[in-house]
């Protein structure tokens, strides 16, 4: 699959979300590649990783951030399940179902009642191996432009994670250690 055709479908390249899309999305396919090495015993599918990586934001132009160079009338956090409507249309479902799990830790039903989100209500937690290393990847980096090469020190990741409640932090911790991410 050319992944980068692909998201040229759906953003120009030169613009500025085309441009912190493929950004953000390469830097966190590499850091998902590194962790995925860490875990050969497991037999991570490395070239499905590194595709769905570029891809699992595929649907921010959906949404209304114009920060980001996005101009569409939905809700950033809807970015994920719109990723994957999209990717279901292009027949990949399995990357779509990165792009729906990767919001936080993953959502649970409780998650999206409880903070009332605008989200549809089923469970949208990563499930495979290759869902979570990507999902745990994406946590280091942002995108916003003045920080958009940071890979963000784990305490940052985890204080940012903390403020969504104590299972999204408590997922993260357990992929800390899984992952054997260094200290």
């Amino acid at each position: 699959m050319d992944v980068m055709e692909l998201i040229q479908r759906y953003y120009p390249p030169g613009s500025k979300a085309y441009s912190l899309l493929v950004h953000h999305s390469r830097l966190v396919a590499g850091k998902a590649l590194r962790v995925a090495e860490r875990m050969k015993e497991y037999a991570p599918d490395l070239e499905f990783i590194e595709e769905a990586a570029m891809l699992h934001d595929i649907g921010i132009f959906l949404t209304d951030a114009p920060k980001l160079g996005c101009y569409g009338s939905n809700p950033y956090i809807a970015h994920g399940y719109l990723g994957r409507a999209l990717l279901e249309e292009e027949g990949l479902p399995r990357h779509a179902l990165v792009c729906e799990r990767h919001v936080g830790t993953g959502l649970t039903v409780e998650d999206i009642d409880q903070h009332r989100l605008p989200l549809p209500r089923r469970e949208m937690l990563p499930l495979t191996l290759e869902e979570r290393i990507i999902c745990f990847a994406d946590k280091f980096y942002s995108k916003r432009e003045e920080s958009l090469s940071d890979e963000k020190p784990l305490e940052e990741v985890r204080a940012s994670i903390a403020q969504y409640g104590d299972a999204q932090l408590r997922r993260f911790d357990e992929w800390v250690i899984f992952f054997r991410e260094p200290r």
